[in-house]
């Protein structure tokens, strides 16, 4: 695991956006627990992948005018039994980081 410090700023890159940080196993799965509508889940990493695609893209994506009813994010290789949980939910899905997902 990375120290805080060096996360911060990629934790903050999305949640500035509004998309609220799930860091527990609990969080996960009250945020996730059959709730109507589209939830978007996006795993968050350190990985160059993340910064030069995921979290720009969706910067982008965000700007549509069509969203999801609610977006959360885990971060994986930090918070690592909230990513697990949450990735348990991606069913049909494999892991993979960074990655986004959206749920019905």
């Amino acid at each position: 695991m990375y120290p805080e410090i060096m996360v911060s700023p990629m934790r903050e890159e999305l949640t500035g956006l509004g998309i609220q940080e799930l860091r527990t196993v609990e969080e996960v799965d009250r945020a996730l627990a059959r709730a109507p509508g589209i939830s978007m889940v996006v795993v968050n990493s350190i990985c160059g992948c993340a910064a030069g695609r995921m979290r720009p893209a969706l910067c982008l994506a965000l700007e549509h005018s069509t969203r999801p009813d609610r977006i959360f994010s885990v971060f994986a290789g930090q918070d690592q039994a909230a990513t697990a949980r949450a990735r348990s939910y991606f069913t049909g899905y494999p892991p993979s980081s960074p990655s986004i997902a959206l749920l019905h």
